[in-house]
């Protein structure tokens, strides 16, 4: 149950904010007072709605209580209440679930990673189906997607595939789908008719701006090299593409999709900055997780996260042990909001617990 205490200090903080904001600070402590009052407003919203309801509550418990209250007057009071009674737990749920700490990258945008795991070409071409579900479910929610790089498969799909996903919340719901997808059908050179069983490895990164992530020079190593090929011929005449080493860390990232050498080391560069930020937010994310019993999403990108078996229609989210069979609507990118609610729900659920468990002890 939410107290009054906590309450009040939310609609402290917020009168606090607007004080603050009043008082001309400098550009900078404005711009943050500015984003916290913002993320705070439907949170004091909530509150609000809360107090009210409880306020009534009160009041009718105070007329019900009336013995001269009139059948119908008394009708009516009891239905409102047991109404009210059924949205205050809504709402403290509601609240609890605005208060809990924000991933402070999930209203990045992400850099995608499709790549082709164990199964050959049947790999490469699930990495195709992948990147076309994730396509489809960018032009649902209304973001843009633009392909960074892409290795095509000797016979369709993608050996490995890069894009930049804009928009809004775009990390908060693509991070979930880091790790490895499984899928299980008879592939399309298949003459006997087996069920083979392919993999395909996703990474979802937040973008990074240059202010996230310094990168000295002295830390690259930067090779140059002539773009090649199927076969490895070569397909352009100059040392255009471009390898980029970050020292510190081991981090390699090549590019050679553009006929510019500076283009594609721009390239590289945003993808080598997205894999520091991640790498660096994934430790913070480990330390915070530890305490918890079970984590969702957690961007391990070895972790077996989901089965597609197309013989009997289903998709299965291991992390959750969900089960839908509407497969079609799912690789489509039309349904995949299905399984990605459900693991929202079920990370929040995990980090209530976490919370509940840390106030009682």
């Amino acid at each position: 149950m939410l107290s009054e205490q906590k309450i009040d200090q939310i609609l402290g903080r917020q009168a606090e904010i607007e004080r603050k904001m009043s008082e001309n600070p400098d550009p900078d402590a404005y711009v943050a007072l500015s984003k916290e009052f913002s993320d705070l407003q439907p949170v004091v919203a909530a509150v609000r709605k809360l107090r009210d309801a409880r306020t009534e509550l009160t009041d009718l418990d105070t007329m019900l209580a009336d013995k001269g209250l009139d059948d119908d007057m008394r009708e009516m009071a009891e239905e409102e209440r047991a109404a009210l009674r059924d949205s205050v737990p809504e709402l403290e749920h509601e609240i609890s679930i605005l208060l809990l700490p924000k991933d402070m990258a999930d209203e990045r945008n992400a850099i995608l990673e499709v790549r082709a795991g164990t199964g050959g070409d049947e790999a490469a071409l699930f990495a195709g189906n992948l990147f076309r579900m994730y396509q489809r479910y960018a032009e649902v929610h209304g973001w843009k997607m633009e392909i960074i790089s892409m290795s095509e498969g000797d016979v369709g799909g993608y050996k490995e595939i890069i894009a930049g996903v804009r928009g809004e919340g775009v990390f908060a719901r693509m991070k979930f789908e880091s790790g490895v997808h499984r899928v299980q059908r008879v592939p399309e050179t298949e003459t006997s008719g087996r069920i083979h069983t392919s993999a395909a490895t996703v990474a979802v990164l937040p973008e990074a701006e240059e202010v996230d992530v310094q990168i000295e020079e002295k830390d690259l190593r930067i090779d140059v090299f002539r773009a090649s090929g199927p076969g490895g011929q070569s397909v352009n005449t100059t040392d255009s593409a471009v390898r980029i080493t970050h020292i510190p860390t081991g981090i390699v990232v090549s590019q050679q999709d553009e006929k510019s050498q500076h283009k594609n080391r721009a390239k590289a560069l945003k993808i080598l900055r997205a894999r520091i930020f991640d790498a660096e937010r994934a430790k913070v994310e480990a330390e915070r997780a530890a305490a918890r019993k079970g984590q969702v999403g957690s961007g391990d990108r070895s972790e077996r996260i989901r089965t597609y078996n197309f013989p009997q229609g289903r998709v299965t989210d291991h992390r959750i042990n969900l089960t839908l069979y509407k497969l079609d609507q799912v690789i489509a990118g039309d349904a995949l909001d299905e399984v990605i609610d459900a693991l929202i729900t079920e990370d929040q659920a995990a980090q209530l617990a976490a919370l509940n468990e840390v106030e009682e002890a």
